[in-house]
């Protein structure tokens, strides 16, 4: 205990509830959590949600959606490959394929496997915030949101502009032996273009990464390519466009099989679009359709070099129609939808698949009572291969002084197994089990909050069984890992945090955030001498803190963060940029991974030591 509370001392960041100053504070809460249905103001949420704005995403020492997603306390990123190449994300002690992801509210996680749901294709440029919504999701999102959701949310702005970021970095250690020559390094460069007309705004993204590795065959290229638009024909009536497309190549030695795979190469394409609007029918009823795509190309090579062996290729298609509504009455709001949804694979070691999915929701938003926020509602699902479920939940929170608020959440949530859950055959090393149900959970939340203009304090406690609960094991090293249903998985967990900012003066400004999560598992019934990746990598402590000084036209930030994992010893990362920036522009110079520690945070996957990095950000008002 004492090596914990020294960890949480001693760590110097965290956003889980930043505000640099009262101007910071009132843009925070003026922002509206749609979650697809009920609009609702982040102050007034009843839900565990945290928010990282694109302010806060600009002060990080980050190069990547995966590397700000790991300052969020309770979301375990596990990164295959740095610099945004892929990584698993989880929530609150979850595997990473009961989380969620969203693009602008649309559903984009991977049906063949969630180790391509993080396929974003979004320079961090282009973001305005990212939503963190802790806990069963499944009223809120349907299906496979069994312990949260991450919905990312582009910019929108109503002003001309042109961003651009340009970095580069290095380790300055020499190659390994057969991987050339020189050192390991790499650039990246983005650019947001938005434009704002009277009645419409475009926003265009570009993004390309280059980097040659940080170890041996660990190099990674992607660009990446976004579009979005919402035209206002008139008050009433709006259209929203939404396009992408991303190409990643990266050496995956380590990433599945090890350490037979020095060689393996991966090649991942994916492209979505989505089209929406929006039509308020009257003062009090607006309804929302949307149609959406996402297309997915996986070329994994086991030996780069030897595409005649050992080589897989995957191909998923996804479709969606959904159609939101919400009604405004005297005695609150209610939301009713409907969606439906195709999936289908074509796979060389998973065969073609297909199966379809509907569902439909209501929910009902009140602040009838004094002081009270309800939001009550249920989501009715229906699988072709795992039949009917109903998902209830109930959401309410109790503002008994100005600045508290304590907050209950109960929920149920459903994970159907992915096409490689049930199908794999990937001998020797994975094979799927077509026999698998799916997972189903029942989550129980209370939390309680203090936040004023300058200073945060939170504090919670969740209890999650997951029924069903599914897991990858194998006996001994000679046989496939396969995953099998094992029973009920119960975890409980309890989290703090602690914000402030403080003005010295109208020059200087110093603001600081911590916060600790811990997480218990209760005991499965494994067998000896049964290796589980679960257990393996699931997340028990985590402590991280952020601090960030401000002089003039000086920023310096200092973040760290502390990770224990249940069978893994754990480690401490801490990361500093120096910041000097103008009105429009920026340089600065950043060394992430100072203390030069060896980690790992996934399979057989070493990260990089420690890499320094300059860049500049510069922006054309037009």
């Amino acid at each position: 205990m004492k090596r914990i509370l020294l960890s949480i001392l001693t760590l110097t960041s965290t956003f889980t509830f930043a505000q640099e100053n009262k101007q910071d504070t009132t843009k925070l809460n003026e922002i509206i959590i749609s979650e697809n249905r009920l609009q609702t103001p982040f102050s007034k949420q009843a839900r565990n949600i945290q928010l990282i704005t694109k302010e806060q995403i600009a002060q990080m020492p980050v190069k990547s959606i995966n590397e700000v997603l790991s300052f969020i306390a309770g979301a375990d990123v596990r990164q295959r490959g740095p610099f945004g190449t892929q990584a698993d994300i989880s929530i609150d002690g979850g595997s990473f394929e009961q989380t969620l992801i969203l693009l602008n509210g649309v559903k984009i996680s991977d049906v063949q496997t969630a180790h391509h749901s993080m396929n974003i294709p979004v320079p961090l440029s282009a973001i305005e915030r990212i939503e963190v919504l802790k806990g069963p999701a499944a009223r809120v999102y349907g299906i496979n949101a069994l312990t949260g959701a991450i919905n990312i949310v582009t910019k929108a702005s109503k002003q001309s502009a042109i961003d651009v970021n340009l970095q580069a970095g290095s380790s300055f250690d020499d190659k390994a032996v057969g991987d050339g020559k020189g050192i390991y390094g790499g650039a990246a460069a983005q650019v947001a273009i938005n434009m704002a007309g009277k009645n419409s705004q475009h926003l265009v993204g570009f993004g390309v990464t280059d980097y040659n590795g940080q170890r041996y065959n660990s190099s990674t290229y992607d660009h990446k390519f976004f579009y979005q638009g919402n035209i206002d024909f008139n008050e009433n009536n709006k259209l929203n466009l939404m396009g992408g497309y991303i190409n990643n190549a990266f050496g995956a030695s380590g990433y599945y099989a090890a350490p037979g795979d020095k060689e393996a190469f991966e090649i991942v394409e994916t492209a979505l679009f989505a089209v929406g609007s929006s039509h308020q029918l009257s003062k009090n009823f607006n309804i929302r359709p949307r149609v959406s795509a996402r297309y997915n190309w996986d070329d994994y090579r086991y030996f780069r070099n030897d595409l005649t062996r050992a080589r897989s290729l995957h191909q998923t298609g996804v479709w969606s129609a959904e159609l939101n509504s919400t009604l405004r009455s005297t005695i609150g709001d209610f939301g009713f939808g409907v969606e439906s949804r195709s999936e289908d694979i074509n796979s060389t070691n998973i065969g073609d698949r297909e199966r379809y999915n509907h569902g439909a929701y209501v929910e009902y938003k009140t602040e009838a009572l004094k002081n009270l926020l309800l939001n009550i509602g249920t989501y009715v699902n229906y699988n072709t291969q795992y039949g009917w479920q109903a998902f209830p939940g109930l959401d309410a929170a109790y503002l008994f002084a100005p600045k508290w608020k304590l907050a209950f959440n109960v929920g149920s949530s459903q994970r159907i197994p992915s096409f490689t859950d049930l199908y794999l055959n990937q001998r020797p090393g994975n094979i799927g089990n077509p026999n698998l149900t799916s997972e189903n959970a029942w989550q129980y939340e209370l939390s309680l909050q203090y936040k004023s203009d300058n200073f945060n304090v939170q504090g919670g406690y969740f209890y999650r069984n997951i029924s069903d609960f599914i897991d990858w094991v194998r006996n001994s090293s000679a046989v496939p890992y396969q995953p099998q249903n094992f029973g009920n998985n119960k975890i409980q967990g309890f989290n703090v945090g602690i914000g402030q900012s403080i003005n010295f003066n109208s020059r200087s400004n110093l603001s600081y955030q911590l916060s600790y999560n811990y997480l218990h598992a209760g005991e499965m019934s494994y067998a000896s001498n049964v290796t589980s990746k679960y257990v393996l990598e699931n997340l028990k402590h985590q402590a991280l803190g952020r601090l960030i000084y401000k002089y003039t036209n000086w920023q310096l930030t200092l973040a760290g963060r502390w990770i224990e994992r249940e069978l893994k010893n754990p480690y401490l990362i801490a990361d500093v940029r120096l910041l000097y920036g103008k009105q429009n522009w920026n340089v600065y110079t950043e060394v992430t991974n100072l203390l030069n520690k060896n980690y790992i945070e996934v399979a057989a996957v070493p990260l990089p030591k420690r890499w320094f990095a300059l860049g500049a950000n510069y922006r054309f008002t037009l």
